[in-house]
This record gives C-alpha cells, sequence and structure tokens, in this order.
C-alpha cells in the first residue's frame, strides 16, 4: 500500500466505521433481501451525513441492480453498494490532478480560493503554494482577506513556511484591488502560480459576495481568462450544513471545485457523495492529516477503494 493511499485509508477510518462497517453488520444479520435490509441501509446512509436525496438514489441502484438479477441472498450487497457509490462520486468527471497545469494556460494559473472562516481556508492555501513549490513553480500569494488582519499575518507565516512571495496590503484594503495589483506583480515576476486569498466573513452577508464578485470582474480586465480555477474550502465536519455555504458562494463566484478539509476527523466523508450529486462540481482537493503533505488531491476511485476497505 503506498503512503498517499494509506493516510487517505487512515483519514477516512470514522467514515468507514461510522458508514460501510454498520452496513455490512446489517447485511449479515439479514440472509435474504427484505424491505427491513432497505429501510435500514437507508437509515445508516441518511445518518453517515451522506443525505437523503443521495441515500434514496443510492438504495434504488443497489435494489434494481438485485431485483433485475433475481438475487436473494445478501452477501454480494455491499459490492453493489460499492459500485453505486463510485457511480455518484465520479458524476462523469474526468480525474484531473489540479497540479496538472494545462499546457493551454498563459501563465500565471491563477487560483482564487474562497470559503467562510474556520473551513481550514488560509491552511489550504499553505499546503497548495507547498505542493506547487515541490514541483519547482515560482509561486506567489495574495492576502486580499484584508478585513481580518490576522489572516494576513496567517498567510505570510505559510507564506515564509512555503518559501514563497506574498502580496498584502493595509488591513481595510478594497480586496480586489489587492487581487488586481497580485496579478500585475504574477506577470511582471513571470510567477508560474498566483493563489489569492479571499474574505471569509459569514457567506449570509449580502456584501461578502459582492466583493467576490468585484474581485473577479477585476482580474478579468487585466486577463479575461482568469482565474483558471476558483477553489471553494469546506470543512467536511460540517456535512450537509457546508452544502447550504456552497450554495451561497456558487451563486456570486463560478467555484470550478471543492477542496473538501478536515476528513480525517470525521465519519461525514459521505458528504463528497452530496457534493457531486447535489451541487455538481468536482471535489478538487482533500485534508487527510496536518501535514504540509496532507492535503491531497481528489481521485474517485481511490476514495472509493479506502472508504471500503
Amino acid at each position: 500500500m503506498n503512503s498517499v493511499f494509506g493516510k487517505l485509508k487512515a483519514g477516512l477510518s470514522r467514515t468507514r466505521s461510522g458508514v460501510v462497517d454498520k452496513m455490512d453488520d446489517v447485511v449479515k444479520a439479514h440472509n435474504e433481501v427484505n424491505e427491513d435490509l432497505w429501510d435500514e441501509l437507508e437509515e445508516i446512509l441518511i445518518s453517515g451525513d451522506i443525505g437523503v436525496n443521495v441515500s434514496m438514489k443510492l438504495i434504488e441502484d443497489v435494489r434494481a441492480k438485485i431485483e433485475d438479477l433475481g438475487i436473494r441472498k445478501t452477501s454480494n450487497i455491499l459490492n453493489f453498494m460499492k459500485s453505486a457509490v463510485k457511480r455518484v462520486v465520479m458524476n462523469g468527471e474526468t480525474d484531473r490532478d489540479i497540479f496538472d497545469i494545462p499546457e493551454s494556460v498563459q501563465l500565471p494559473y491563477v487560483i482564487i480560493v474562497v470559503g467562510v472562516n474556520g473551513t481550514g481556508k488560509t491552511t489550504s492555501i499553505g499546503k497548495l503554494a507547498h505542493q506547487f513549490r515541490l514541483q519547482n513553480k515560482k509561486v506567489l500569494l495574495a492576502a486580499a482577506d484584508t478585513f481580518r488582519a490576522a489572516a494576513s499575518e496567517q498567510l505570510e507565516i505559510w507564506a515564509k513556511r512555503s518559501n514563497v512571495d506574498i502580496i498584502t496590503n493595509m488591513p481595510g484594503t478594497d480586496p480586489a484591488s489587492v487581487a488586481y495589483d497580485s496579478l500585475q506583480a504574477a506577470i511582471s515576476r513571470q510567477v508560474d502560480v498566483l493563489i489569492i486569498d479571499t474574505a471569509g466573513r459569514l457567506h449570509t452577508k449580502a456584501n461578502l459576495m459582492e466583493e467576490l464578485k468585484k474581485v473577479d470582474r477585476v482580474l478579468k480586465k487585466l486577463r479575461p481568462d482568469v482565474p483558471h480555477e476558483t477553489l471553494l474550502v469546506m470543512d467536511a465536519t460540517t456535512g450537509q450544513n457546508g452544502l447550504s455555504q456552497a450554495r451561497q458562494f456558487m451563486q456570486a463566484v463560478g467555484v470550478t471545485g471543492i477542496v473538501l478539509t478536515k476528513l480525517d476527523g470525521t465519519a461525514k466523508g459521505g458528504v463528497v457523495l452530496s457534493i457531486r450529486d447535489e451541487l455538481d462540481v468536482p471535489v478538487r482537493l482533500i485534508g487527510v492529516g496536518e501535514q504540509m503533505e496532507d492535503l491531497q488531491p481528489f481521485h474517485p476511485e481511490e476514495f472509493v477503494e479506502a472508504m471500503f476497505q
């Protein structure tokens, strides 16, 4: 087992014990397929924070396959469930590593990072920068979360750890102007990757969303093709509650991918299924630990294998 898969498997241990192991126990308790079995499996999925809609779809999918094949014994049901989960998680998405910058992109590769405070946004940016640096990419960070002085300070600490440059400004400065200045600097310095941190106050505040829209507009004045990625950081421990936050951000900016943090500290890893099914946005990165390398590119098949092993 490689170390990356091992960390993923360890990070999903709570989700596995809270969902998969419980389903296994239920399946073993029933010799034959019956209504009670389906009800119990659905209840486990919902209680595992997979979401009512997705849970019902999974049960319907597996049930249809079982009935089509005329299977009465329960022994292979978990294998059918695993396949159903894989279909939801993949959802037609191509497995693309965010660290592989397309050759067609005119550098700098610009990533905007959004999300409410406390989700691990700043930490994720630091880990992103570190991993791009491991590829010998020249990285610039932009501290455009100017409404919270601590945000710039935290980002500066990560910049030093990752050995990358950072653009900051005085607290209260217009975030869009910081983003614009940063893109100008990235172009003049011939930077490979520009990562822009944005304000993370509560998503219910309309002015935050307007600020994010403005950042996007201002950047496009300088380079119409940017940002190349807009990543929304979500805390896996919030489970289904995080989906409402995500919807607010998606209405304001064109979110292209999710960074799902703190998967190692929760049994709610099944929220990945709801993200793919209800939000129709790919998960790009997952956090499975505290170390720099523990922010991993999300590979759907590996995720499902780790969840069910």
